[in-house]
């Protein structure tokens, strides 16, 4: 899918709708669904306190790069050694979802 046709797809809330002519061959659809509502709910948690993530003062700070690649390296590393599966795929979401920050951070440098 192009950027072109994501922009378009995105509604004003934010979300992205997903192409239902689209037969997912790997559970993709239900997958970003989910991963979608495990980000919004980072948003009601700790992490975002008086509606700032610390995340947002670290990118502004210009250390967004290091400290999103380095967290997924760090959830990638633990995957599978630490807790039980139920533990192991909150660290892909985690993974994931440092993934997105990281593509957030890319676009603000990279403008076309």
């Amino acid at each position: 899918m192009s950027a072109k046709r994501i922009e378009e797809d995105m509604t004003d809330a934010g979300k992205v709708s997903l192409d239902q002519n689209i037969d997912y061959k790997y559970n993709e659809g239900n997958l970003l669904k989910e991963i979608q509502t495990y980000v919004d709910a980072t948003y009601d948690q700790h992490y975002s306190r008086n509606k700032f993530q610390a995340t947002e003062f670290i990118i502004d700070a210009g250390h967004g790069t290091g400290f999103n690649v380095g967290n997924m390296m760090k959830y990638t590393q633990r995957y599978g050694r630490k807790g039980d599966p139920a533990e192991w795929r909150k660290d892909l979401m985690k993974v994931i979802h440092y993934a997105i920050m990281q593509l957030h951070v890319h676009d603000l440098q990279h403008k076309d």
